[in-house]
């Protein structure tokens, strides 16, 4: 606080600034929400994976202009005659390399040796599982859809059996059994081609792709991961708005007690630190009971206790 703001002006009667206007209107709510935000993506999608630290950004301080559809998008149904010719992958083995590049290059860490020892046969699997807890929960979907990642990415689980998927939603407090025999009924595979068949209606060909669409059903189409300024510069032009109300970020405690795990670039993203600014940011910010630090394929990931 400089001395001019401890001035008291006796004629205002106020103390520091008192602007142009001593008496305006102001409106604190929200704004309405005028855009339709579709994430189109696949469990195992790994730029998806790399997108992860923006995206989370971007909901936080602009979540409150778009309603948030997270779309399964069906990138593996089986190996049976699949091939990515362009990313040079005919078989699971060709995938370790591929996802080794990706979390080099994004630092969100990927480990990816199953492809080599233990594929994951179908990303239909763990999608099913996803739209069987949307019916129920919105939000726990998408905590599913994370911890899904967490597994396959980082620590390097199968999220294509029963077995690993039924420990991931029984460790959210569902029971996990019980979705993921829901999960093999025809009932869900019904569920998942909506999805697929939203997903043509959008004109997806490829993961990640966010579409933005306003009140005149008008909107701009992102494949890719991009940075946060491509979707705040996304969102403006949808809106067809000069400037957007951010929110601000969340305190790290409030983060970390919600998703239980954030990794090293998730932090530094959405705080805009330096990577060997993390720990002391984590240090000062969090009681040291509270938290324990850990490193997986030589990243740093921190976990709530």
């Amino acid at each position: 606080m400089t001395n001019q703001n401890m001035m008291c002006d006796l004629q205002t009667g106020v103390c520091g600034e008192a602007g142009d206007d001593t008496v305006e209107l102001i409106d604190l709510n929200e704004p309405e929400k005028k855009v339709k935000l579709y994430y189109v993506t696949d469990p195992i999608c790994s730029h998806c994976w790399a997108l992860e630290p923006v995206l989370r950004r971007f909901q936080e301080q602009y979540g409150h202009y778009f309603q948030f559809h997270t779309v399964m998008g069906g990138l593996l149904e089986s190996w049976n005659g699949f091939a990515d010719v362009s990313n040079g992958i005919q078989s699971p083995a060709d995938v370790a390399g591929h996802w080794r590049e990706v979390g080099e290059h994004s630092r969100m860490p990927i480990d990816g040796s199953l492809w080599l020892d233990n594929p994951v046969q179908s990303s239909y699997i763990p999608s099913r599982v996803y739209k069987i807890i949307q019916q129920q929960n919105v939000q726990l979907a998408d905590t599913f859809l994370r911890r899904a990642r967490e597994a396959v990415f980082a620590f390097n689980r199968n999220i294509g059996t029963d077995e690993v998927l039924a420990d991931i939603v029984s460790q959210m407090g569902l029971d996990g059994a019980d979705i993921v025999d829901q999960a093999a009924m025809p009932a869900a595979q019904s569920l998942l081609e909506e999805d697929f068949e939203l997903s043509r209606s959008l004109g997806v060909r490829g993961f990640p792709t966010i579409i933005m669409v306003n009140s005149d059903n008008k909107g701009v189409k992102i494949v890719g991961a991009r940075s946060l300024a491509d979707y705040v510069k996304t969102l403006s032009q949808v809106l067809e708005a000069e400037s957007l109300q951010v929110r601000a970020v969340p305190e790290v405690a409030a983060l970390l007690m919600r998703e239980q795990r954030l990794f090293s670039k998730e932090i530094e993203i959405m705080y805009d630190l330096e990577q060997h600014e993390v720990a002391t940011f984590l240090e000062k910010s969090l009681p040291a009971d509270k938290y324990s630090l850990s490193q997986i394929v030589g990243e740093t990931y921190v976990e709530s206790k």
